[in-house]
């Protein structure tokens, strides 16, 4: 029987990308979307859910299981950018990144693991970034809530392991997606104290604009997904980007500062 996947994002992006190889696979797919009336002509069937609403999300599941017997794999893919300086960027904001990014995640693994329970059986991808490996000059809200998925996996693992139930992580690079469009960017303020800001909101775009095709994310979970004991962490990416984690593993703290701030021009 195929295996019923749960993409949470699937209408665009990377988490489209993931829907349509997956389905070309002969996966059984469902995404979602806080506005699955505006996907109609989706390759796979989009429903409604907001990972910011514990209703649809409890909705999304029966509507699922009412259709198959199980859900199989769950994909974490909901998310949003943001940039600024962690000063200047609104508290309400702040906490709208992390409802999204890390309590939306945590809701819909709830949701899902009686679920995955009953059948004896689960997987669940979680979408961070290689951004959620260190803490980026006017990314650190980001930053900050995709490595608390990265660190929230590590544990749910642990917890999990007596239900044959597996989780990991997928954390991609830039890639050209429409992330930057809907991602919030505190406002470049003439009189604002941090004067670099816009050169790196500026580089930070034109990365995302020249990057790989998300289509390399999709080949990673398909490879996932067809692992007996997938690893704890895996990362998808242009060489530096992944390399980069590496040297923050090996060098002394201060040394990768200065890496971040050559890069950066700061």
């Amino acid at each position: 029987m195929s295996k019923v996947v749960l993409i949470t994002g699937g209408s665009s992006g990377i988490g489209k990308s993931i829907g349509e190889f997956l389905t070309d696979k002969d996966f059984k797919v469902y995404g979602t979307s806080r506005n699955p009336e505006r996907y109609t002509n989706s390759k796979f069937p989009i429903i409604a859910l907001d990972v910011n609403a514990q209703e649809t999300i409890t909705a999304a599941i029966s509507e699922i299981l009412k259709i198959e017997s199980s859900i199989d794999v769950v994909i974490n893919n909901a998310g949003v950018g943001i940039t600024g300086p962690i000063e200047e960027i609104p508290n309400d904001q702040i906490q709208h990144n992390f409802d999204t990014n890390v309590f939306g995640p945590i809701n819909v693994i709830k949701a899902v693991l009686p679920q995955m329970r009953k059948q004896n059986n689960g997987l669940v991808i979680n979408i961070t970034s290689i951004a959620g490996y260190m803490g980026l000059p006017y990314r650190g809200v980001y930053s900050a809530s995709k490595g608390a998925l990265e660190l929230l996996t590590e544990a749910f693992r642990m917890e999990l392991k007596d239900f044959n139930i597996k989780m990991t992580t997928i954390a991609p690079g830039d890639f050209a997606t429409n992330i930057a469009a809907g991602r919030f960017h505190a406002a470049v303020k003439q009189n604002s104290p941090y004067t670099k800001y816009k050169a790196v909101l500026n580089d930070i775009d034109e990365h995302v604009d020249n990057s790989g095709d998300p289509i390399e994310v999709a080949k990673k979970v398909y490879q996932v997904i067809n692992t007996k004991n997938p690893k704890v962490h895996y990362k998808v990416g242009a060489f530096m980007q992944k390399f980069s984690i590496v040297l923050k593993r090996v060098l002394p703290d201060t040394m990768y500062e200065k890496l971040l701030l050559n890069h950066y021009k700061l």
